[in-house]
């Protein structure tokens, strides 16, 4: 999906995601268990690249950086994400004008200056415009390593699908607007979900270059939902999820389980035996996804349209991971989404953060 909406930014899809954390050894280890192979020291600081595919992950072990401070006060997290831009410089002045908040990261001798700005939780949001193989900010800032592929295809995720925040109750607004004022997202998806207990609501955000996703979640009930228990395990708003995007779901779950990565309990058997009335002419094997736990969503008037989507359990404090396979379909699961709320919430009342009313 291309040019949507105008793109004043130059907006050309996310370039990296970065992680820090009281346990950098732990986060280290979680990406080994999604997959991710270690690639590149930086020249100067302790920050460390890992990569799948096309997806760059980056694991900030740096003393007093602004990802250190993050780390600290929010646990095991990611810290702050970059985007591509066609022209950094242009992308940055154009932000500040609407209004954003300048993060100044330091630099060391002969290493490139990233503009960013402040985001969800502070982290920052970085604006990237050199990532092309030979002049990437790694080729320039890092040290790859000697006998390493640089693009391991790890378990086939090769792109970041979205990136989801959560966010206090009455922010929802706030942050739409601040992606639509600095980016020219616009709301794609909205969603009022309902468990038997507690509820939320999303909104789907869409950057205009049809690459960048994120959706903003919000508590819906007076308390006690899910939102509102990473609010307080996180410390604040932030990321609760990464989605990551193969283009063989099957084959990479497998992967993911034979490498010891702990997967959501999936669902109950009446979910796979409704599958064929609600995407009536699927073709999906129903078995296959049974047997791994993968949730089917689309549409299937007009031809299939699929979506295919597993989640991790919690991997770094109350942030997990999600895997899809997009067939046709650029939704985020809607028809799944009620299923999985439902199922997060049973696990809260088996814990007892949530008690059923009297």
């Amino acid at each position: 999906m291309t040019d949507l909406f105008e793109n004043p930014v130059g907006l050309k899809g996310f370039e990296f995601c970065e992680f820090s954390g009281p346990q950098p050894d732990a986060i280290a280890r979680v990406f080994e268990l999604l997959g991710f192979t270690l690639v590149a020291h930086h020249r100067s600081k302790n920050v460390e690249l890992y990569r799948q595919g096309g997806i760059n992950f980056i694991l900030n072990r740096e003393p007093n950086s602004e990802a250190f401070y993050f780390g600290q006060e929010h646990g095991n997290s990611a810290a702050g994400m970059g985007f591509r831009v066609e022209n950094a410089h242009h992308a940055y002045q154009y932000v500040l004008d609407k209004g954003a908040q300048p993060i100044e990261i330091p630099t060391g001798p002969m290493e490139l200056r990233l503009p960013a700005i402040k985001g969800i939780g502070g982290a920052p949001i970085y604006l990237i415009d050199r990532y092309e193989d030979g002049s990437s900010i790694y080729d320039i800032d890092f040290n790859f390593i000697d006998g390493v592929d640089r693009h391991p295809p790890g378990y086939g995720f090769y792109e970041i699908d979205h990136l989801t925040h959560n966010v206090y109750k009455g922010r929802m607004n706030h942050w739409a607007s601040f992606y639509e004022t600095l980016f020219n997202f616009r709301e794609i998806r909205y969603f009022d979900i309902k468990g038997e207990y507690t509820g939320l609501t999303s909104k789907a955000m869409t950057a205009p270059d049809g690459k960048i996703r994120i959706p903003l979640n919000e508590e819906a009930s007076k308390g006690g939902g899910q939102i509102e228990e990473f609010l307080m395990a996180f410390n604040g708003e932030g990321i609760q999820h990464i989605a990551l995007r193969t283009d063989n779901l099957l084959e990479s779950v497998d992967q993911l389980r034979a490498g010891g990565l702990e997967l959501m309990t999936a669902p109950p058997e009446t979910y796979y035996q409704m599958l064929e009335e609600r995407l009536p002419g699927h073709g999906e094997p129903v078995d296959e996804l049974k047997s791994r736990g993968i949730l089917l969503d689309g549409n299937t008037e007009d031809g299939p349209r699929l979506l295919l989507q597993i989640f991790s359990t919690c991997q770094l404090g109350p942030v997990f991971f999600e895997f899809i396979q997009r067939k046709k379909d650029d939704g985020f699961g809607e028809g799944n989404f009620k299923a999985l709320f439902e199922s997060i919430e049973r696990d809260q009342l088996n814990r007892g953060v949530i008690e059923k009313p009297e």
